[in-house]
């Protein structure tokens, strides 16, 4: 998939920046709801920002394990968690998120991705980039995941541009 870790960063670096946008929307725009029958499937930006970063964050933690050995628990828990629970593991996650301060989710939305990105650095390419599942579970909880939400991102910024 990719030849070295720099490849890797700097397509997630140019993947993620358009979510940063969520960090620069006022409090009543980052609270408002967008159309539930439409692209943004109801989310309002703190429940988008909440959902990508606490993936982010699984990431993150599973990279600091590997930067430290090859063993990851935290991964191994999630997915154990995932095959029994499914969706719940999401609503739990929101729910979380959802009392959290905004200033709070703002400030992860600031520094998390940048840290994801730090971990990663220090983790040797034989135990992500250089094996396919573990590059694949990068790949899909940060490129991947990007992707498939830029849908409601954009319905986030379009309905707060809207309201201005």
């Amino acid at each position: 998939m990719y030849g070295n870790a720099l490849e890797f960063l700097e397509e997630e670096r140019d993947a993620w920046r358009p979510y940063e946008a969520l960090a620069e929307l006022p409090d009543a725009a980052l609270e408002r709801e967008t159309d539930p029958e439409g692209p943004g499937l109801g989310w309002s930006g703190r429940v988008l920002a909440g959902h990508m970063l606490a993936w982010l964050e699984h990431a993150l933690a599973v990279a600091r394990e590997l930067a430290v050995g090859t063993a990851t628990p935290t991964r191994d828990a999630m997915r154990a968690d995932w095959d029994a629970r499914g969706d719940a593991v999401n609503d739990d996650l929101m729910a979380r998120w959802a009392a959290l301060p905004l200033d709070e989710v703002r400030r992860r939305l600031r520094d998390v991705p940048g840290e994801l990105r730090g971990s990663l650095t220090v983790v040797p390419e034989t135990r992500w980039i250089k094996d396919p599942d573990v590059s694949g579970f990068f790949f899909s909880e940060t490129i991947e995941h990007y992707e498939e939400h830029m849908p409601q991102l954009r319905a986030v910024l379009e309905a707060a541009s809207a309201a201005s």
